[in-house]
Order: C-alpha cells, then structure tokens, then sequence
C-alpha cells in the first residue's frame, strides 16, 4: 500500500522535507509483504495419491508434503504474510479444470483452483498451528460448509405453501433462527457448545455451535457463518417436520457443567426430562450403544422456549 502525504512550504512553493520514493526490488518486497498468500492443501494420503498421476505434482510422500507445506506456512507467518489455507479437493480440481478448459498438469491451474477455492470453499487461517492441529479444522470447515450448501439447497427446492403463499425455506430459517436466539437467551451467562441432529432425505445433517456470554447479560457473541449454519441445520427439521433435536451444554466458572435437550415437533422445542437428556447425551449416535456419563456433568430437562411468532407451521 502507498502512501502520499502532502508538506507545507516554506513560502517558496516548495517543501523542505524530501520525497521518499521506493522503487525495484524494495517496492517489491514491502508489496509482498501486504499480498495475502493462500495454500492449497491436500490433507490426507488417498487426495495426494490422486494427484501423483500429474507429472508436474513432483512430490512422491504425503508425510514429506505435510512438512514442506508447514515449513513454507511458517515462513509465510515468519515474514508477517497473513495466510489462507484451502482444502484441495483433486476431484473437484479435475472438474475444476474441465469446466475452464485448463490443462491439469500445469502448476498455473493448480494455483487459479486453490484461488477459486479461497473464495468460495472452505479454508482457515494459518496463526502458528501444527499441521496435526491445522488438518482437523479445516476438515471440519468443509463439512461445515458442505453441510450448509446441502441445507441451503434443499430448503430453496421447496418452493411455497400452497396454503399461505409464503416461501417454506425462507421460513423455516426465521423460525430456526428465532428458536436459536429464545435458547440463547433462556440459557444465560456462560460458555455454551449447541448441536443440532436432524435427518434429511439420505442424509443425515449435524451442526455444532459455540457461544459465549458474559455475566452482564450482554449479547451472545457468534461467529456468523456458525450461527447460519446451526440455523440452517435446524431449519430443515422445521421444514420437513423431522425428528430432530438440540443438546445444549453450559459451561460456567466453579460449577459442574449443564446438559439440556429439545426435541424437535413440528417447528418448535419441545424439552426433554432429564432422563431424556441422559439418555440421548450417553448413547453413540452412530452405533446405539452406551457412552460412559462424563464425570462432573449434571444432565436438566430443556427449558421452555415459549410459543411466540414467527409462526411454527405452515
């Protein structure tokens, strides 16, 4: 970034503080050093093997890949460059390049992909992270985001109510959203970690969201594309009047923490027993069976979200 700034003469029309001027190779580097950098990265052995069959891929070790890429992140981190890395997906990179008609073997299409990724799909922020630790976050941000587009997809094919007229999508996410904002609010001070299950057609749809709130009652603080996710998630059990539910756990300071549950009926919360809760909080979701309860954890029946608009049905 340049900037200018203008001097005062001295009653000669001209400054007496000397232009500085940077030019070549300095304007270069402090340039670069402004140029955000983003990295593509294939995280696991089975996408690395897939792009070995591109003679311009010349790495032939996924562990040895991972260190490369982790030294060059630090490098990047060393020079105060901030970074982005991108899941790379080789399968959506070969659709990628048929659709654009680019050759895949060129190191150029590798990088207009990994661009076109770090705008429209899942990445993070390199602050220092391991690659063991940077690898888990940016699979779950694509199964976040992959989760959300699902969602998102099958609530706008919904089309409108043929009695109302109003779209059935649009809402089902109000009243997903007003149904986050009531549990939010009923919940109160502390650290709070949401997940929301419902069944979708073949699939079955999970979104976890993490909140804090401060002793002064303020607002919930969210990071927004969570806070459209879960609703996004929850909204389609609205929709599809699912058998879904919610499990909210309340962590505060010098207290055991709280687990509550909801159960979804048709667009609205309706809370479980404690035993319910227990139940639900200490069964394996994937194979049925019992989980061991968490020591210093007290399992409540939901608290009532109240009935108040936006309607739960139409």
């Amino acid at each position: 970034m340049t900037h200018t700034r203008k001097h005062r003469g001295t009653g000669h029309g001209r400054s007496t503080t000397p232009a500085r001027h940077r030019s070549g190779p300095s304007a270069r580097r402090a340039l670069r050093r402004e140029t955000p950098s983003t990295v593509g990265l294939l995280v696991d052995a089975e996408d690395f093997a897939a792009m070995r069959r591109y003679r311009s891929f010349t790495f032939d070790d996924h562990t040895a890949y991972l260190r490369e890429v982790e030294g060059l992140l630090r490098a990047f981190a060393a020079r105060g460059e901030h970074t982005t890395v991108a899941l790379f997906d080789p399968q959506d990179y070969a659709e990628f390049c048929a659709g654009a008609g680019l050759d895949p073997d060129l190191r150029g299409s590798r990088s207009r992909f990994t661009a076109e990724v770090a705008a429209t799909g899942a990445t993070v922020a390199y602050t220092g992270q391991p690659i063991d630790a940077l690898i888990p976050l940016l699979v779950s941000a694509a199964v976040r985001r992959a989760t959300w587009e699902y969602a998102t997809m099958l609530l706008a094919g919904l089309g409108d109510c043929r009695d109302c007229g109003q779209d059935i999508g649009r809402a089902a996410f109000d009243r997903a959203s007003h149904l986050l904002a009531r549990l939010l609010e009923a919940a109160g001070p502390g650290t709070h970690h949401l997940v929301c299950t419902t069944p979708a057609k073949d699939e079955r749809l999970l979104a976890v969201l993490r909140t804090t709130r401060g002793a002064d009652d303020g607002p919930d603080r969210i990071e927004p594309s969570e806070g459209a996710e879960f609703a996004g998630v929850l909204a389609v059990g609205v929709a599809l009047e699912t058998r879904g539910g919610v499990v909210l756990r309340t962590t505060t300071p010098d207290t055991r923490d709280r687990v509550y549950g909801w159960r979804l009926v048709r667009g609205s919360l309706v809370p479980l027993s404690a035993g319910e809760v227990f139940d639900a909080y200490c069964t394996d979701a994937d194979t049925g069976e019992p989980v061991p309860p968490e020591p210093d954890v007290e399992y409540h029946a939901g608290f009532d979200l109240g009935t108040d608009e936006p309607e739960a049905h139409h």
